[in-house]
């Protein structure tokens, strides 16, 4: 019998289908959940304000999309266990995981505290670890389907200029990368994707004390195409990871950065 090839549409259409986006509430999350939404997937968001989460939920449901929210800190296994169940209760099945929630924190290497770097360690590696198997084996594995999208940094594929401290969220962002690739490995016998986004500099509530720091000007000026992210430029990714578009493509990164990782050689 011969497979009817499908139209680009097609591959790229998320009707009928349903995400988890965690730290959805604002920022980066917003936008790949808007984008996901956009595709015609049902979107779950998550983070720990409930006032962000209903904003962000109204802003969704404004431009057509089917969205809810449950509030949970992903740094607390309790939370992350609890949000998976509902979410999974709520949404029947979750086709696509997005791993957002993350923390950073500035500090000198030699003076950085131990309980910093064990809270961003705590939320973006370990949070993404145990909601990744949560949501796995209560959904994704006895249904042999799946697509679970890592958010790193490009701070995950080297060091950083001088004046950027941040040795915690750096190794947190690597370790993401390389969780993407061995996961890819272990799951896709069961066809679950598992891919990374390492976006550069946009400008977020957790990127403003770097960029006023740094200046955004410069940081625009060091990127080939000189300027930082905006409320578009992780969508297509986001959408081609979570779609059959991607179907053949799992274990990856790929930076979004405006070409500033190619300058620093990452």
């Amino acid at each position: 019998m011969t497979q009817v090839t499908r139209t680009i549409q097609q591959l790229f259409d998320l009707k009928g289908k349903t995400a988890l986006v965690t730290g959805g509430s604002r920022g980066l999350g917003l936008q790949l959940a808007h984008a996901l939404g956009e595709a015609g997937a049902k979107v779950m968001l998550s983070s720990r304000k409930t006032e962000d989460l209903i904003e962000s939920a109204a802003e969704l449901k404004a431009a057509g999309i089917d969205a809810d929210w449950i509030a949970a800190d992903c740094a607390k296994e309790a939370d992350i266990r609890a949000l998976a169940d509902t979410a999974i209760q709520r949404l029947g099945h979750v086709d696509i995981l997005v791993n957002n929630a993350g923390a950073a924190w500035g500090a000198p290497a030699e003076d950085h505290p131990v309980e910093a770097w064990d809270k961003v360690m705590n939320l973006n590696v370990r949070g993404y670890f145990i909601l990744s198997q949560h949501i796995a084996r209560h959904s994704m594995i006895a249904r042999k389907s799946g697509r679970i999208i890592n958010v790193a940094s490009i701070a995950g594929l080297g060091g950083n200029p001088r004046g950027m401290n941040t040795i915690a969220y750096n190794t947190s962002k690597g370790a993401v990368i390389n969780f993407t690739r061995a996961l890819a490995c272990e799951w896709g016998a069961y066809n679950i994707n598992v891919n990374a986004i390492c976006p550069g500099f946009f400008p977020s509530k957790m990127t403003m004390g770097t960029l006023k720091a740094m200046g955004e000007e410069k940081l625009s000026a060091h990127a080939p195409l000189g300027r930082l992210g905006d409320d578009e430029d992780l969508k297509g990714l986001c959408v081609l990871y979570a779609s059959d578009a991607g179907k053949h493509i799992t274990g990856q990164w790929l930076a979004v950065d405006g070409g500033v990782s190619v300058v620093t050689g990452g």
